[in-house]
């Protein structure tokens, strides 16, 4: 699977748990879509993955990705309600970075 550098970045960073270096995969006006919220901003979006990686504990796997639309689906597995399962994480990229991500099932 050839994923863009900062996806690779980003799916190595969940998985250490590392919530600052994952922050730093997005750009400084980013916005993330997860379960109804809106985070922007690369502090909000710090502050979601770390709550998130404390909660959670989740890891992620690609599974498929879609160079043309910019969406890697990933089986997710931690320590909530269904795990694992198969999530679309949707990808808007400028400048090596992540722009916005939104999370669907």
């Amino acid at each position: 699977m050839n994923l863009p550098k900062v996806i690779e970045e980003l799916v190595k960073t969940q998985n250490e748990f590392d919530s600052s270096a994952y922050a730093n995969c997005f750009a400084e006006d980013a916005q993330v879509f997860d379960e109804g919220k809106t985070h922007i901003g690369k502090a909000e979006i710090e502050k979601w993955i770390d709550k998130s990686n404390r909660d959670y504990k989740a890891t992620m796997e690609p599974v498929a990705y879609d160079e043309k639309e910019y969406i890697l689906s990933a089986k997710i597995a931690g320590t909530f309600p269904g795990s694992p399962l198969v999530l679309k994480f949707h990808f808007t990229m400028a400048d090596g970075k992540i722009q916005s991500l939104k999370v669907t099932e």
